[in-house]
This record gives C-alpha cells, sequence and structure tokens, in this order.
C-alpha cells in the first residue's frame, strides 16, 4: 500500500518534506512555463560552484534562485562528466560507453529542459536522437526507466548515502528534483521516484556531492564548490527576469 504524507510545516512555495516508507525526502518541483536553468560558469568562465554565487549574478537580472541542487557528476576541476548544454551552447559530449563508478553503470541518462518542458532520455537513445535542449545534464544511473528501477539495484543494499535525482512527469510537464534527507540506497531512493512520485523516467545525479537550496524551507548547503547546478529563476520585487 503506498503511504505518502507531507511532514507537518515542512512546504514553502515550490519546495516540500515528504515522507513515504519511513523515509523523508525534500522534493522541489518546477513546472512548464517556469525558468529553469543550468549553470556553471560566470561571464568570464569561471566556475560559479556555488548557490551564494548563482544568486550574485542573478542580482543582475533583478532575479534570484527559488530553489537550486547540484545536476550532475563532474571531473576534480569541476568540468562536466558527461554531455552538458547550457543555453543551447554545448559545453561537454555525451558518453555513451560503460565505465567505472555510479555515472558508468548503465543505463544512464540526460534531464533535459526544452521549450515544451522536460524530459529523462537513456544516454544511448539521446545520442542516436538528439532532442533539442536549451539545457541538458548527463549523469547516471537512471533510476526508473519506463517505470520499472534500474536492474542494477539491490533490495536492501547497505550502500548508503544521502541521494540527490530528478524525475519527469509522464506527461513532461513537471520534473522534481529530490533530496534524501538522510542515508539511502539506490533502490530505496529510486523507488521514492516510482511508488511515491509516479514518474516513469528519473536520473540520479550524486551521492558524494548531494546540496540543495531551498530558501522557503530554510535551507541552503555549503560545502567544497560543486559543478553543475539546476535552479529555477524567479523575479525579485516582482521583476520578469527575462524584459
Amino acid at each position: 500500500m503506498l503511504v505518502l504524507s507531507a511532514v507537518p510545516g515542512a512546504q514553502a512555495g515550490e519546495c516540500e518534506r515528504l515522507r513515504h516508507q519511513d523515509q523523508t525526502h525534500v522534493v522541489c518541483t518546477a513546472r512548464t512555463g517556469d525558468d529553469l536553468r543550468l549553470f556553471l560558469t560566470d561571464a568570464e568562465v569561471e566556475t560559479l560552484g556555488s548557490f551564494t554565487r548563482i544568486d550574485e549574478m542573478l542580482v543582475e537580472e533583478d532575479a534570484r534562485l527559488a530553489f537550486a541542487m547540484n545536476a550532475g557528476m563532474y571531473h576534480p576541476d569541476r568540468r562536466p562528466v558527461g554531455l552538458y548544454i547550457e543555453d543551447g551552447a554545448e559545453r561537454a559530449p555525451i558518453v555513451t560507453r560503460e565505465g567505472p563508478g555510479n555515472f558508468g553503470l548503465l543505463p544512464n541518462g540526460v534531464f533535459c529542459i526544452h521549450d515544451g518542458g522536460f524530459a529523462v532520455i537513456e544516454s544511448r537513445a539521446f545520442a542516436d536522437n538528439p532532442p533539442d535542449c536549451r539545457h541538458a545534464s548527463q549523469s547516471g544511473p537512471m533510476l526508473v526507466i519506463d517505470g520499472d528501477l534500474h536492474p542494477r539495484f539491490v533490495e536492501g543494499s547497505d550502500s548508503l548515502r544521502v541521494r540527490n535525482g530528478v524525475g519527469v512527469s509522464a506527461d513532461g510537464r513537471a520534473a522534481h528534483f529530490v533530496i534524501s534527507t538522510g542515508t539511502v540506497n539506490f533502490h530505496d531512493f529510486a523507488a521514492f521516484f516510482r511508488d511515491a512520485l509516479g514518474v516513469p523516467q528519473a536520473l540520479y545525479f550524486d551521492g558524494n556531492v548531494s546540496r540543495l537550496h531551498a530558501p522557503g524551507l530554510g535551507r541552503s548547503d555549503w560545502g567544497l564548490p560543486m559543478g553543475p547546478v539546476v535552479g529555477k529563476v524567479v523575479p525579485v520585487d516582482g521583476v520578469n527576469p527575462s524584459e
């Protein structure tokens, strides 16, 4: 039986804490029409690396982050490990080969922000027929694939970490960004996307560096500089950042 409940007093704007099978996750949702972007570098091509620096950059647009989280794995110099597209420009190519670590645990996938909404697409399918993504970030492994959990996940595994990822609704009009509030294994984290959120496709972002910026919940995680970050941009004082 599905048991899903909001934690009392834990909803603020786009983000809320949801409890499912004795585990609590924070879920932040973007919908079609929202200004959702990927961030990596500033105008001087310096890696941003933190939610604070992104907010400082957005001041020029009279805008701010409504929420944000790390959005893919990266090399020690914070270059994306796989495909990375920002504002329509490809900054790093797609990687389709199997490899070490979670990224190479195939199938992995790509999170795509396009004009009509959002998508999570298996990497080789993406490479065979690339969609027109305004922003895209490759990561791995896939968590949910056509409604099924990744075949390599083990129920009851003792590999426990704070994890984060993204799932996209069946109609592609909502993207749910999730971070666990405690340590969780791959199987249970993926099951939250499938069973609690009901998404057919979901993608893992990280478990070594999992951070959330959710000012409505009074939270903004900090630590070592990050690579790619995904964030929803909103106006400050009613000013439209696109104007």
